[in-house]
């Protein structure tokens, strides 16, 4: 076994069920921890104050723009860290904080919120809200193997994390629109409901089986997008789905 990588998570404005979702690995959680990553950064899970040198930095929320101790905390997190990580729709596409207008009783001036993608570069997205533990998991494995693995490894790590790579390539927004000319309109829709589940604005619904979107409600916040797991449906990940599988069930072993 390789040495272990530097992971942390930055915690920014978001409702702590991204890392609700991480804890939820339980054992593969441990695992990880004791043999593939030593937790450098949590504000919950770890005694540290400041950001230090990272391999993989999670990053869940999106950014206030007038709290400008996030804002420089963002761009310490891209200096400080080789991977960047936008852990859950806050953080990829804004989500429901998109929908704030700012008022709250302690900070009444923070109204405007930023997915971390329009202030700095991200390397690969999470999707969900939250994301899957499973996702989260697989995810910590393969960048693990990427970094530290033998070149076996790291190709089948790289064709497992190339889908989530070009979505954070793809942009910081996402609406109905996009879901109709990408994936309902390429055959793709399988009709699973994730879409409708995860717009906060319920402007989705549900006809013969198939999604139906209203845009006047559509607050393209992406988070439809980002869940639907035909939005990011690749060929190279189903032709190596045995190996991958194999792969992180013998890492987790």
């Amino acid at each position: 076994m390789a040495k272990k990588i530097k992971l942390g998570h930055v915690h920014l404005s978001g409702c702590t069920g991204c890392l609700v979702s991480l804890a939820d690995n339980n054992l593969g959680l441990i695992k990880i921890l004791d043999d593939y990553a030593d937790l450098v950064y949590s504000l919950t899970l770890a005694d540290v104050r400041h950001i230090p040198e990272m391999d993989v930095a999670l990053v869940e929320g999106s950014v206030c723009i007038q709290d400008h101790e996030s804002v420089e905390e963002i761009k310490e997190t891209r200096k400080k860290a080789k991977i960047v990580v936008a852990l859950g729709s806050c953080s990829s596409y804004g989500n429901i904080t998109r929908f704030s207008r700012g008022g709250q009783h302690n900070q009444p001036q923070h109204e405007s919120f930023l997915p971390i993608g329009d202030l700095i570069d991200v390397d690969l997205y999470i999707p969900g809200c939250p994301p899957s533990p499973e996702l989260i998991r697989n995810v910590a494995v393969m960048a693990y193997l990427l970094l530290e693995g033998n070149e076996d490894q790291k190709a089948l790590a790289g064709k497992y994390l190339k889908p989530l790579m070009d979505l954070a390539k793809r942009g910081t927004t996402g609406c109905f629109c996009d879901l109709m000319n990408e994936v309902i309109n390429q055959g793709l829709c399988m009709g699973c409901g994730t879409c409708a589940a995860s717009c906060p604005v319920r402007a989705i619904t549900y006809e013969f089986g198939k999604p139906q979107g209203e845009r006047d409600l559509c607050i393209k916040c992406g988070s439809c997008y980002g869940a639907c797991p035909r939005s990011f449906f690749n060929f190279e990940v189903m032709d190596e789905f045995e190996e991958i599988s194999e792969l992180i069930a013998g890492a987790l072993k």
